[in-house]
């Protein structure tokens, strides 16, 4: 059975329409009247049977059967023959011509049983299918419909959410789910993060910090900025994403239909052949019927195309729940294929809120410590850069005043640049915003001061600053970043899936990238690089044949993850260049996400081939069945509906919450190790 029809996400792109000539059955969605449908027919049919088992005579369950085919046959008749005017052979159009012909041989009863089975099997199929969309779209209905906005008076306003803009204050009362994604103005309280997180404690809560749509406020009240609209809210980006990701085609799906357009062929060549040779040398007309239109339905691939997408889907949506998303099936399939890794540093490893340690103004310079920061802050205003921001931030809380910087340039990896009360500043790393003579060896002066002092700021484990002013250092600040809590097992978890343990690709200097190095149990580090250095270091490791994994945050680590065979983003820091490059995101910078989102790509992958097993034993089993003896008609698509059912239940097992729990302890490719 196929999937719905799917596009791939701008990278890689699409790929181009093809015709589609192999028999399926396209997912229905499960609506209430088919539903009633399918219980009518059933109905109808249970009334007839024993009709007709007593004796009762041929008006009496004739009209009965006759009901049940209409009201169970009619949807998937039409489907069918929408399908065929597309010039697609539709499964659903297949089984009706089937119980047709029952019917037209005398077969009334088997016919009826076969458009019960088939209407009741389809609607239970459509709802397991329809249960992993159901699960992530319902967790839009966790935020409230209404929020209570404080006026800038003072008095309140009850207001629908999707009305909450950004810069609106909304107050949240003890018990009461948060209306958007927002930052706390005032008050305290533990709020209750299962449905982002999945954690299961509280999270205190106080001013400053971030609270989401959807999360339950504990017993205190809170005043809280609304950050984000409904729309780009992160329950909203969870289940956008996953809907996206839902509309993909997994490379084993793509495998799976293109073998099935020349299965399908051999399929109908066959049957036509079960039917025609065993009347050419004189069997019955209605047995050799019944065996075609038997053969004919369990041989159809129903089972193998549904092999795939559930398993993906489901842990694609289960994924979601718990912060990370993942953008295609592709790519839920690609995650279980890595076998090395390459982590950045700055807001990967480390939060990614680095704070100034130092400020050295150099002799000569005429500048005090707040002179030189203001200088330095001015410039990097407007950029988005986790050092950029450390030092603007430290200039508010000193409370100095900036001025405005005009003509902002800035180079990815190397620094920026711009003029800021007639004089041009320059801020980045030492050896690139001089062109390479702020070092010891390129002597005296103040470009020997700067090297010296950044030296002894990079010995300390601290990233250095050179400030310059009209293209004359004036100063180097020293910043430091906090390693992230989970670094370290995130690294032993990821080397216990891979077998090698990660990389670091940082563009931060040698000394202090071997520091955060050390810390978490990293061996190989690559320091300095720009972002071309980034993409060699990747671009290296796959041409020994590895399938790489690249994390990191910054526009700088862009290019990698765009050329890694899976790129992943923090969310929180990450810049909108890399949100977008990236084949995931890690909605709640929560690290070890990373390699649990990797085994439950194993996992999922574990799923396949599971029901790409159960699927072709029962196929080949009926298909013996039929051709060796004689496998009656109802009791062919009994066990071909069947199949298809159990293969997408077993898929949806990944839906639940012990999934991911395993995942998540996960050191090593849970593979044989089923749910």
């Amino acid at each position: 059975m196929s999937s719905s029809a799917l596009t791939e996400r701008p990278a890689p792109p699409a790929a181009p329409p093809r015709p589609d000539t192999a028999p399926r059955r396209r997912t229905r969605v499960l609506s209430l009247p088919e539903a009633r449908w399918a219980a009518v027919a059933t109905v109808l049919f249970l009334i007839a049977l024993p009709l007709q088992l007593t004796g009762a005579p041929a008006w009496a369950w004739g009209p009965l059967y006759a009901l049940a085919y209409a009201t169970g046959g009619w949807e998937p008749a039409w489907a069918g023959l929408r399908a065929l005017k597309e010039k697609t052979l539709d499964v659903d159009l297949l089984m009706i011509v089937a119980a047709l012909g029952a019917a037209a041989v005398g077969q009334v009863m088997d016919g009826a049983l076969l458009i019960v089975i088939f209407a009741t099997s389809g609607a239970l199929e459509a709802l397991a299918t329809a249960r992993t969309a159901d699960s992530v779209r319902g967790l839009l209905d966790l935020a409230p419909a209404t929020a209570t906005r404080l006026l800038d008076d003072g008095t309140e306003e009850s207001v629908p959410t999707g009305e909450l803009t950004v810069g609106d204050t909304i107050l949240i009362r003890p018990g009461e789910r948060i209306g958007a994604d927002g930052r706390v103005l005032d008050g305290a309280s533990e709020v209750d993060q299962a449905t982002i997180t999945g954690e299961p404690l509280p999270v205190a809560k106080e001013v400053g910090d971030e609270v989401f749509a959807g999360t339950l406020n504990g017993t205190g009240a809170l005043r809280v900025k609304v950050e984000r609209d409904a729309s780009d809210s992160v329950i909203a980006r969870i289940v956008a994403m996953v809907e996206e990701a839902s509309e993909t085609k997994a490379t084993t799906q793509l495998f799976i239909e293109k073998v099935e357009q020349r299965y399908s062929i051999g399929m109908v060549i066959a049957t036509l052949a079960v039917f025609a040779v065993p009347l050419a040398f004189g069997a019955a007309l209605t047995g050799s019927l019944l065996r075609a239109m038997t053969f004919m339905i369990v041989a159809s691939p129903c089972a193998v195309v549904l092999a795939t997408m559930p398993p993906l889907l489901s842990a694609i949506a289960n994924a979601g729940r718990h912060g990370v998303l993942v953008k295609s099936a592709v790519v839920m399939e690609r995650l279980g294929q890595v076998d090395a890794v390459a982590l950045d540093k700055t807001g990967t490893l480390t939060e990614g809120t680095p704070r100034i340690t130092d400020t050295r103004p150099l002799p000569g310079s005429g500048l005090t410590e707040d002179e030189l920061l203001a200088l330095a802050a001015a410039a990097e205003h407007p950029s988005e850069h986790p050092l950029a921001r450390a030092v603007v931030e430290a200039a508010r809380a000193r409370g100095l005043a900036l001025a405005v910087a005009e003509d902002f340039n800035s180079v990815p990896g190397v620094g920026v640049s711009a003029t800021v009360e007639g004089r041009v500043v320059t801020v980045g790393a030492p050896e690139r915003v001089h062109g390479g003579t702020s070092r010891p060896e390129a002597g005296g002066g103040r470009e020997g001061a700067a090297s010296e002092i950044a030296a002894e700021l990079e010995e300390r484990g601290r990233t250095a600053v050179l400030v310059e002013v009209d293209g004359v250092p004036v100063g180097v600040l020293g910043i430091a970043d906090r390693l992230r809590p989970d670094a370290a097992a995130t690294v032993a978890a990821l080397t216990g899936l891979t077998g090698r343990t990660p990389v670091l690709l940082t563009g931060d200097n040698p000394r202090a990238a071997a520091a955060v190095a050390a810390e978490v149990g990293i061996g190989e580090v690559r320091a300095g690089l720009l972002p071309q250095g980034k993409v060699a270091a990747v671009k290296e490791r796959e041409a020994d044949g590895r399938r790489v994994l690249v994390v990191g945050d910054g526009v700088n680590d862009a290019p990698a993850l765009a050329a890694a065979h899976i790129g992943v983003a923090m969310g929180r820091a990450g810049s909108d260049l890399a949100l977008e490059t990236a084949d995931a995101v890690i909605v709640r910078d929560e690290l070890a996400t990373v390699p649990a989102v990797v085994a439950l790509s194993r996992r999922a992958r574990s799923f396949v081939v599971q029901n790409l097993v159960i699927a072709s034993l029962f196929i080949t089993a009926l298909v013996v069945w039929d051709l060796v003896a004689t496998l009656p008609l109802p009791l062919g698509v009994l066990g071909h509906e069947g199949s298809t059912v159990i293969v997408g239940l077993n898929g949806l097992r990944l839906l639940r919450e012990a999934a991911w729990t395993k995942a998540r302890g996960q050191g090593l490719p849970p593979t044989h190790d089923p749910l």
